[in-house]
């Protein structure tokens, strides 16, 4: 990039260097532990019964091990007693305390260790060992963060921000920590009326401890990334969810007819608790192992907040039908009721009716039966669901104190209150309607097939809307801002064959997904992404006619591998298009055809969501051996390769930059490097950043072995298995990042996403 730009070149002797730190091998663990246990009990009588079961899982994290962990232990009591011969009474219960040591950061540009790892250069070393550095500036002057034997972790003079030393950072998050302790059950009591009709009323609920607690130290990682007050905070939460549901069912046979009505009524509050927040500054202690609340710290170095939740409340009505004739013809349908106090007055409450037809055309009286299709079945419906996922009181004007005033001629502040957000009467519930058909079929005597397609509608989707910054208030406005079609196909087919004492089954299925956005409001061109990065800001544009938050950016066509080419490319007036180019840029496509690039040409480059999803599942088991093996994938997806930070000029580079432009016919794909980027080459969104999502997983592959029943007998156990496992053992892909199942969260922009492990288990499954 120096040479590039008229400079010198920074390491004129790479090799005077040495090997350099490899930074990613440093913060991965390839030997990362996990285990789990359990032990399950059931039993009873001829008037009760009962499943207990308990657990514990330990899991150790492959990015930086010291700050990633994971750990629950569980209970869990499930039991039914026949009180009488008309009342039974049933209860479920449950308990988890989990833990988990979070790396922090995570798929963010800004900091933490993935992004650190892949952006600090290699001449940084991880621990500083020559006295001479160590002992001068800035290991000397700083409180620098030392490993066990009180050697300074390295600090980079050439990459600079929130890029810091991974290891470093480690230390200042050792003891932070998030846990939960969450009990779960309910009652209840089933009452026979008579023998078609009964009535069951069922209470349950959630209580639930969570919190957070961690210790900063005081800590210098580098000039821009330095702490000089220790802290030590806790956050504690708790809440208490509870629901009561009354169901009359109805069921009876009448001749070849079969019916089965349901009423009933539901009651669900949630979020009835609260949180609060200390924090103390300055403790006379250097570790996390000796931060506590018991030190006599000034009342100005103590910090306290406490909330209390917004319940959230739900009351339904619900009736299901039941029908069938001769088991040939089915009938089911449902209509519920739904109020929630996410909105107002106008529209609290949404009615979703939906139904099902289905037709078993192999059991009618003309059909035959024969070694082709063995059975077939019909089917179609429709339904509606609805959705009120969206902060509470969003249809109300909220009010926030801690404003400035100032009245008269004084020139006094006086602190008030202010609006923060629009009111908005007419919120109502996001719903999605369905139509599908399909059929069901068993075709020579060994295989199954299952088609269906589908249409789904959303209307009305939630979420805050963008509203010029002259409107004076802090937040933003929620509204039913969207409407988006789901449309696919999916196809299943499966095999399963006895062939004396070899057992298969095969299992593949494969879909289809076409996702358009049909409606973005009355005065809406778009809607701005959720997606964002770095100083691009929205990567994602939401539009009729496209898919939700599609990437929008500009669009390449090749590279301009010399003066002759940037000159040519002019418009209708004979004006050059890119003036400013020089040989190894991006040649911008004019989409608009006004002869000029800008904001204009941009487009829409492709989708985040996949096209086509399948899978495919093996079973083989001969005498006392078993194999399964599952492969995943999806293809027609794009993914935003955000892994560099573009402001941080001296960041290091992936090795796709090995084969960049540097001089006529090297490259049509890397453009040019150097520090003045005029063209805005890695500055600008465009087409460079995506990559194909395509990928084939072999995401599970189980070998196992059953015992003879004469030797696991000696110990008095039913049966023994040993089996082995690996999981995520090979992926099939071009994208350059860690790992192309991101998720759909991130709406396709990876900037560090936390990489699915590869991992080998081994285990054991006793019965007695």
């Amino acid at each position: 990039k120096a040479v590039a730009d008229g400079g010198t070149i920074r390491y004129p002797n790479p090799n005077s260097l040495g090997a350099g730190t490899n930074w990613q091998d440093a913060i991965f663990n390839n030997q990362a532990y996990r285990y789990s246990h359990e032990l399950s009990i059931s039993g009873g009588g001829e008037f009760s019964t009962f499943y207990a079961s308990f657990g514990i899982q330990d899991q150790q994290g492959i990015v930086t091990s010291d700050i990633s962990n994971y750990t629950k232990k569980s209970f869990r009591l499930n039991s039914t007693h026949k009180i009488s011969k008309y009342f039974t009474f049933g209860q479920t219960f449950g308990f988890a305390r989990q833990k988990t040591l979070d790396i922090g950061n995570k798929n963010s540009e800004f900091g933490g260790p993935l992004s650190s790892a892949i952006n600090l250069d290699p001449t940084t070393p991880l621990v500083v060992t020559d006295p001479a550095v160590a002992n001068a500036s800035p290991y000397s002057t700083n409180p620098v963060m030392r490993d066990a034997n009180g050697n300074p972790y390295g600090i980079s003079s050439v990459v600079g921000q929130e890029m810091t030393n991974p290891l470093a950072y480690v230390q200042t998050r050792l003891g932070r920590y998030n846990w939960s302790d969450d009990f779960v059950g309910n009652a209840y009591l089933e009452a026979n009326i008579t023998d078609h009709l009964k009535i069951r009323s069922t209470l349950g609920g959630k209580i639930s401890y969570w919190g957070e607690q961690g210790f900063t130290p005081v800590s210098f990682l580098s000039s821009n990334v330095s702490t000089l007050k220790n802290s030590y905070y806790q956050i504690n939460r708790h809440s208490f969810n509870w629901n009561v549901e009354n169901v009359l069912t109805y069921s009876n046979k009448f001749g070849d007819h079969n019916i089965n009505v349901l009423v009933g009524q539901g009651s669900y509050v949630e979020n009835i608790g609260g949180e609060t927040t200390n924090t103390m500054f300055g403790l006379p202690i250097s570790s996390y192992k000796d931060a506590s609340f018991d030190f006599d710290i000034p009342q100005s170095d103590r910090t306290s907040a406490t909330d209390d939740y917004i319940q959230h409340k739900v009351t339904s009505l619900f009736s299901r039908l039941n029908y069938d004739y001769k088991e040939k013809y089915l009938v089911t349908g449902v209509i519920r009721r739904d109020g929630s106090t996410r909105f107002g007055g106008n529209n609290k409450f949404g009615v979703f009716p939906s139904f099902s037809l289905g037709w078993v055309l192999s059991k009618e009286g003309f059909w035959k039966e024969n070694s082709v299709v063995n059975t077939i079945k019909f089917r179609g419906g429709y339904g509606v669901v609805g959705n009120d996922n969206l902060t509470d009181f969003r249809y109300l004007s909220l009010v926030s104190g801690g404003y400035n005033y100032s009245f008269g001629n004084t020139g006094a502040i006086t602190t008030g209150y202010a609006n923060v957000t629009l009111d908005n009467p007419d919120l109502k519930w996001e719903q999605t309607s369905q139509t599908s058909i399909g059929f069901d079929a068993r075709l020579f005597n060994d295989f199954n097939l299952t088609i269906d397609y589908y249409k789904k509608r959303t209307t009305g989707i939630l979420r805050p809307v963008v509203i010029p910054g002259f409107v004076g208030v802090a937040e933003q406005p929620w509204a039913n801002v969207a409407n988006m079609d789901n449309s696919g196909l999916e196809f299943e087919l499966g095999y399963k064959k006895q062939l004396g004492e070899f057992n298969v089954g095969i299992n593949g299925n494969v879909a289809y997904l076409k996702n358009e956005i049909t409606y973005v409001g009355p005065d809406n061109d778009y809607i701005i992404g959720d997606a964002t990065f770095q100083s691009m800001g929205p990567v994602t544009r939401t539009q009729v006619g496209h898919s939700y938050n599609e990437f929008f950016g500009y669009k390449t066509a090749g590279i301009f591998q010399n003066q002759a080419e940037i000159d040519a490319y002019k418009n209708a007036a004979g004006g050059m298009i890119q003036p400013t180019a020089k040989p190894g840029d991006f040649r911008w496509v004019d989409n608009n055809g006004d002869g000029s690039i800008s904001d204009d040409d941009k487009q829409y480059l492709g989708s985040s969501i996949p096209k086509y999803t399948f899978g495919l599942t093996v079973n083989l088991n001969y005498k006392n051996l078993d194999f399964m093996a599952f492969a995943q994938g999806a293809a027609g997806s794009k993914i935003f390769q955000g892994l560099r930070r573009l402001d941080i000029l001296n960041a290091n580079y992936q090795t796709e930059v090995l084969n960049r432009w540097t001089g006529e016919g090297t490259s049509n794909d890397y453009p040019r490097l150097g520090n003045n980027d005029g063209n805005g080459n890695f500055s600008k969104m465009s087409d460079f950043y995506l990559e194909s999502g395509d990928y084939v997983r072999l995401k599970i592959v189980q070998v196992g072995y059953t015992l003879p029943l004469n030797l696991s007998s000696k110990i008095g156990a039913d049966k023994i298995r040993f089996y082995v496992t690996g999981e995520n053992l090979f992926t099939f892909t071009k994208y350059t990042g860690y790992d192309p199942e991101i998720g759909g969260q991130v709406f396709g922009v990876d900037k560090g996403i936390y990489p699915q492990a590869k991992s080998f288990m081994l285990g054991a499954n006793l019965q007695f």
